[in-house]
Formats: C-alpha cells, structure tokens, sequence
C-alpha cells in the first residue's frame, strides 16, 4: 500500500517542503506532455504569467530538484524527474496536515461519512482486508 510505505507508523504524518500551486500545475504539465521548453509551459498554464516568471519557476522547481533540462539547440527542454507517484503522496499529506491536522482516521472517516457514491463490496473487502494488515503490522 502507497501509503503505508512511505509513512512513519504513527498517526499522525508530517510532510516536507511542498510545492506551490503554480510548481504543481507545472509538473502536471511536464507529466502531461513528457517533455517541455518555457513557452510550452507557458501556453498552457491558467491565467499564465510573463514568460520570465515561468522561467523562473521552472529554475526553482529545478533547484529543488523536481525537474531537469536538457539542451535542444538554443533552448531548454524539461523533464520531471520526481515520479508522479511521489508527488501526489507529497500533494496528498500537504492537504492532510492542512485540513485533518495530521490525522488518516480523520480523513477516511470523512471519506466514508461523506461519500456520495456508495462503495462496492468489493472495495469494502478491500479497505477491510488494508485495515486488518495494517493492524497487524502495528501501524
């Protein structure tokens, strides 16, 4: 389980340094197309910024160790490379510290408090079969 893998066995997760809105829709747009130089970026951004704000940020979320460039003539291309995965793991515990103080029982006692959709019997197997191992591992 994603989850269990790359937290501590407490309650309560602590995330590191997470990435802003705009570094986040940067990456999906580096996910997205694989590959990208400044002005590809650019185009498809929401309410885009000048085109030396977007190199900028792509500097920062190189820095940071999020992306990489390579050399395609005059320009820069950029690549991500930071698996999806581990972003959205990293994106997920950002809105965990933020709005359930930390707390997984808080969010999936949302989750299924809340849930619009009713969940199938197989996906309550499941969640059942996911908490009966984590009992057992002593999470």
């Amino acid at each position: 389980m994603l989850f269990s893998q790359h937290t501590s066995r407490s309650k309560k997760l602590k995330s590191g340094p997470g990435l802003s809105r705009r570094e986040r829709e940067i990456i999906d747009i580096l996910y997205k197309l694989g590959r990208a130089n400044a002005a590809e970026v650019q185009q498809r951004l929401p309410d885009p910024p000048s085109y030396s704000a977007v190199r900028a940020m792509l500097r920062v979320l190189e820095e940071k160790g999020h992306i990489r460039h390579e050399e395609d003539g005059p320009r820069y291309v950029f690549l991500p490379t930071v698996s999806r995965e581990k972003v959205k793991f990293s994106a997920l515990l950002h809105i965990i510290d933020t709005f359930f103080d930390g707390s997984v029982e808080q969010v999936v006692a949302t989750l299924l408090d809340s849930s619009t959709q009713k969940l199938s019997r197989d996906e309550l197997n499941r969640l059942s079969r996911l908490i009966e191992k984590a009992k057992k591992e002593g999470v």
